[in-house]
């Protein structure tokens, strides 16, 4: 059966879903429960893709990659005109996750960004617990010095795939 078929007319375990998705993997943001207190998703890594720097809204966060690894390169901002949309960050340590090395997003250093290598050469899928959940984040343009709000939205919501969203 296709996996995109098998993920909207199957109630699938965790460890079910955490398959198929990593079988269809693309930069997938996939909801497993959320209540006022938390959330948890997996985000699907294809070799080569990355997040874009962002922060997760004085939010924590915790992670693993259960399938893969992926780098973590965090980033301290230090220049920041609120009025203008503009900053200055500049990297700081990185660091490898993966199922035997899971990870937390430093509160005090929160903007970061998340890599799967090219040189990984491998599909990964990670899990991310954030309390409390959040619906925007801020990203940044390190290149041009900037800095905006981003709205975030789920591939798919407890094992259904969202009506706008196409895997392929």
């Amino acid at each position: 059966m296709h996996k995109q078929a098998r993920v909207e007319s199957e109630q699938l375990t965790i460890t079910d879903w955490v398959k198929d998705l990593a079988a269809i993997c693309n930069y997938t943001r996939n909801l497993i429960f959320k209540n006022d207190v938390f959330e948890c998703m997996t985000i699907c890594w294809e070799i080569g893709q990355f997040s874009r720097i962002h922060n997760h809204r004085d939010q924590n966060c915790w992670m693993s990659a259960p399938i893969g690894r992926l780098r973590v390169q965090n980033f301290r901002v230090e220049q920041r005109e609120a009025g203008h949309g503009t900053c200055r960050i500049v990297p700081t340590d990185i660091y490898e996750m993966d199922a035997a090395h899971p990870a937390y997003v430093n509160p005090l250093e929160p903007v970061h960004q998340v890599l799967n290598l090219p040189e990984f050469n491998e599909r990964a899928v990670s899990i991310h617990v954030y309390s409390k959940p959040f619906d925007t984040c801020e990203i940044y343009l390190r290149d041009k010095g900037t800095y905006c709000d981003a709205p975030l939205h789920y591939a798919s919501e407890y094992g259904k795939l969202n009506p706008a969203e196409k895997l392929l």
